[in-house]
């Protein structure tokens, strides 16, 4: 089966509006490409307990999770520390996490022209960006050499950790996918067929949508009321979600459903 993919974002800076989140829509972008979902998305600022919590909730489901933020070396990042807390293992420098650091380490020296000096209490202290939760597996960065890591909870869950910052993350997300989910990858997954119902109540059209469903098992029926659109004021869109074909037959009967109700319509429209 496929699994459920669920993503957690980390950070003061989304929590008081300092920097706004592009984590999601990207993240809903490249696993749409892939034919996947998103089923649920978490924002959790700097606190330690609450982040363990999280994290926690994470380890002990089936799912797969991607985690962006917080896996610094700074006073304010705790997501690798919560991480090792919420599995209940120890923190460990990872051997190849220390290798890549060392290495970019050193192509920092020679883009400044100076030398390397391995032993200088910074670089040292640059190591703790691979002090991971024992276990752990390094995902890659192509920005910096700098990795991230996955771990694996007892039921069965995936996590994957990557940094805040877009540049990194994103590359880095796309290839755990590429790496480890494209047996779940499907072209054509899904479409969604809706129509513009003009001046219509939900409540009405409620049964109608419950019946839908009911008739076609997997297929979803949504409705998405707007009251000030610019071009079609007050409206629904109503329309079904699922396997093409069964999309296709679940909509002919939203349409003929529709009837009943002597409506105004607006455009149909096909995702």
């Amino acid at each position: 089966m496929t699994p459920k993919f669920g993503l957690i974002i980390i950070g003061d800076e989304i929590m008081s509006g300092k920097r706004s989140d592009k984590h999601m829509p990207k993240v809903i972008e490249l696993m749409s490409a892939r034919g996947l979902d998103l089923a649920w998305a978490e924002y959790v600022g700097d606190s330690p307990d609450r982040i363990t919590a999280t994290l926690k909730r994470a380890f002990d489901s089936a799912e797969v999770v991607f985690s962006c933020g917080g896996i610094g070396a700074t006073p304010d990042d705790h997501t690798r520390q919560c991480a090792a807390r919420a599995l209940g293992v120890p923190l460990a420098l990872h051997p190849q996490a220390k290798l890549l650091i060392q290495e970019r380490m050193q192509d920092t020296a020679k883009e400044q022209g100076v030398a390397y000096e391995p032993d200088r209490p910074d670089n040292i202290h640059r190591l703790n960006m691979g002090v991971f939760p024992e276990g752990a597996a390094i995902i890659r960065n192509p920005y910096n050499k700098i990795p991230g890591f996955s771990c694996r909870g007892q039921g069965g869950a995936a996590v994957h950790f990557v940094p805040g910052f877009p540049v990194m993350a994103w590359p880095m997300i796309e290839s755990v996918l590429d790496a480890h989910y494209s047996a779940h990858f499907r072209q054509n997954a899904y479409v969604e067929k809706s129509v513009i119902v003009l001046g219509a109540m939900e409540a009405t059209l409620t049964p109608l949508m419950e019946s839908i469903e009911a008739t076609h098992p997997g297929v979803k029926v949504f409705s998405l009321p707007s009251v000030d659109h610019p071009q079609w004021g007050r409206h629904i869109e109503l329309g079904v979600k699922g396997e093409p074909a069964d999309a296709e037959l679940a909509y002919l009967d939203l349409r003929q459903g529709l009837k009943a109700f002597q409506l105004t319509y607006g455009p149909e429209l096909v995702r």
